[in-house]
């Protein structure tokens, strides 16, 4: 069981940002996402894997592609008081499920 987060690099957030924008995609993924695979993702030690997509048109490709793999998403949307504009797009949260599952979908990205 894992979880996975992407983080699109042309926005080329502060470290403490994308950190903040990741923990609101892995909360707002699990708040998501059916009970019995949150359970079973706590018990493995809730495995995550932070990735970078290179933009909002490849995050955007990820998450349709996860949702045809039935996998949940959380799409995160900035309110915009610090870094970037209010309503900017910047992270993806996909999971937990399986690692066979989340790995169809993650497989081609490299680590954040």
């Amino acid at each position: 069981m894992k979880q996975a987060i992407l983080i699109r690099q042309d926005l080329k957030l502060p470290k403490g940002k994308a950190v903040s924008q990741g923990a609101h995609a892995s909360v707002e993924a699990v708040f998501k996402s059916d009970k019995s695979l949150v359970s079973e993702w706590r018990k493995e030690g809730m495995a995550k894997i932070v990735l970078k997509v290179s933009d909002i048109k490849e995050l955007q490709k990820y998450n349709q592609l996860a949702k045809d793999y039935g996998l949940t998403t959380a799409l995160i949307t900035d309110a915009g008081r610090t870094t970037v504009e209010p309503g900017t797009v910047t992270c993806l949260g996909i999971g937990p499920d399986e690692d066979e599952k989340i790995d169809k979908v993650i497989k081609d990205l490299k680590l954040f």
